[in-house]
């Protein structure tokens, strides 16, 4: 297999690092691998796998040579530098929300979608992290059973907020006594005019409102699940809190299917054998999906499926993943396997 080059921008953060440790471990075919991120980050030594790397600062000869660049430094950064990556020649997998919903531009999870890869043009997006776990959830079902429907609640972890989410978080924990929200600098979102301490606490807002009252995370978990399904009348509604918790991302997620005769037997068999996912579904031995248990797995853990009691065609079930790992680098190094698998 041929082997490729490859660039990660903003590799020292929590996604990048991860992106690095996924294509190591995964043995990714790389003829090289650069480590781009901010000027001031430029020198720095990042080890994964035994290996050791420096980081160099981001500027557009950076992509000179580059097959494959990863992009996971905001979309700011994405707007500035994915043209000049893509001008000389590499393919862009852009973990940001820069270009998920440009239309000509395909947004994949490769276990459900895989086919709108020989659609693009450059730039390839990533999807929101709560948006993956919950169509590579929905899909198997959505493939037998037809999809009309789907209404979730999340239940997010902080370092889907960054590296300074984590610390913010912990060092909260530890001032707890006094209550107060002094340290509270970051969350809900960085632009907003207040901020709440997360921990010991529930925070209903991801990201900004929009004027229709939803959260720009819902909003993405809207949209991209309509493009990614390729389906404008698919019903679809969120509700993004932010929890507690270190990574690993949980959602509530109710849905109604097209066949009134369905059982809960005949979604988890649809489910058990499905790419990508874990069943954990054992009321009786209190087994079902964890955030605690899912850090650092590849899976996407499904569990407490049952019908809904009023619905004929409606059914609930908890999806949990790891939300820097599949609903991130672990996506985007997938999407890249895609590329190489496609050109052999």
């Amino acid at each position: 297999m041929k082997k490729v080059n490859v660039a990660i921008v903003g590799a020292t953060g929590a996604v990048g690092t991860k992106i690095l440790e996924k294509l190591l471990e995964r043995d990714f075919p790389m003829d090289s691998i650069k480590l781009l991120a901010s000027k001031r980050s430029a020198g720095l030594e990042i080890t994964a796998n035994g290996q050791t790397f420096i980081v160099e600062e981001t500027v557009p000869e950076s992509f000179e040579g580059i097959d494959i660049a990863f992009f996971s430094a905001g979309g700011n950064i994405s707007k500035m530098f994915v043209s000049e990556a893509v001008d000389r020649g590499a393919v862009v997998i852009d973990n940001t929300s820069a270009y998920r919903m440009i239309k000509d531009i395909p947004l994949v999870v490769p276990e459900v979608n895989p086919e709108a890869l020989k659609r693009h043009s450059g730039i390839i997006a990533n999807p929101n992290c709560s948006t993956i776990q919950m169509v590579t959830a929905l899909e198997p079902i959505r493939q037998k059973l037809g999809l009309s429907r789907v209404i979730v609640s999340t239940y997010q972890a902080v370092s889907g907020a960054g590296i300074e989410a984590i610390d913010e978080l912990q060092k909260q924990s530890t001032e707890f006594e006094s209550r107060t929200t002094n340290n509270a600098t970051l969350l809900p979102t960085g632009s907003g005019k207040r901020f709440y301490p997360i921990a010991f606490n529930a925070i209903p807002q991801i990201d900004a409102f929009d004027s229709s009252g939803y959260t720009l995370e819902e909003l993405k978990m809207i949209n991209e699940t309509k493009k990614i399904f390729e389906d404008d009348k698919l019903h679809v509604s969120a509700t993004c809190v932010r929890i507690p918790v270190v990574s690993g991302h949980s959602e509530s997620v109710y849905f109604e299917i097209e066949n009134e005769d369905t059982s809960v037997a005949d979604i988890k068999s649809l489910l058990e054998n499905a790419p990508g996912i874990v069943l954990q579904d054992n009321p009786d031995k209190q087994s079902y999906p964890m955030a605690l248990f899912a850090e650092g797995e590849d899976a996407v853990f499904v569990g407490r499926i049952r019908k809904d009691p009023d619905h004929p065609k409606g059914f609930h079930m908890w999806v949990v993943t790891d939300n820097l790992l599949k609903g991130a680098a672990l996506n985007s190094v997938q999407i890249a396997e895609c590329l190489i698998n496609e050109k052999g």
